[in-house]
Parts: C-alpha cells; structure tokens; sequence
C-alpha cells in the first residue's frame, strides 16, 4: 500500500469520509477519538465491526470527517465507509464483510410530509361534533 486510500459512506443524512492508512489502529472522527466521539458502546462497536470481521483492528490509522445527521446515521455511514475502503486495499475481504452485510448501503431516510397533516402519516385530530 503506497500511502492512504479514502471511501465514502452514507446512511440518512449523515455523510462520512473515511481515510484509511497503515498504522496501530487509531480511529479518529471529527479530530476527536472515536470513543470519545461515540459515548454510546453500541455505536462504537458499529465503528470497530468491519475491522474485527477483516482481522485487522490494530493494522490501519482510520481519519472519519463526519457531516449531518445523528451519531446513530453517522456510526452506520462510518462502518460502510471503513468497509469500502478496506476492499480498496484488500478485495479478498469482500465475501467476509458481504457475508455480515457491512457492503450495503441502507437506503431508508426520512418520509416526506404531506399536505393536510401534521408529519408524514400523523393528522390533525379529527372532531366529529
């Protein structure tokens, strides 16, 4: 690997950059550590998930720039972006991380609102008399 090779991932609204390159297995989101980042462990785990299924936690440095949505639509875009690029360095990996779905974009996003509601299915609230 010559030097560090970047994939984008996305979930709702939320965009994530992700640039892998050999290292100790650092993952730094937004110039913060992921932890730190991610209180939550269940959002860590999302971000650590491709990497343990690859073998390779303490193989790459891992740069997330993250922009939009919530940390949830953010971890879930950091993972697909992690997995992208890790088929950049290695393609063997790709059957694993298919096997655990990591390669598919998620494409559920917001419902849009429509005349005559409130939200997207809630309505106003209906008086017979």
């Amino acid at each position: 690997m010559e030097k560090q090779k970047n994939a984008v991932g996305r979930r709702k609204e939320a965009v994530t950059r992700v640039f892998i390159s050999k290292g100790d297995g650092k993952i730094t989101v937004n110039n913060k550590d992921y932890k730190t980042y991610f209180p939550l462990a269940y959002l860590q785990n999302q971000v650590e998930a491709p990497l343990k299924a690859a073998e390779a936690t303490d193989k790459f440095d891992i740069t997330v720039n993250a922009q939009g949505g919530g940390l949830k639509g953010q971890a879930e875009a950091i993972r697909l972006g992690i997995s992208r690029a890790l088929l950049e360095i290695n393609a063997e990996l790709r059957p694993v991380l298919k096997a655990a779905g990591f390669l598919k974009r998620d494409p559920r996003g917001v419902e849009r609102k429509k005349f005559g509601h409130k939200k997207a299915r809630k309505s106003y609230q209906f008086s017979k008399r």
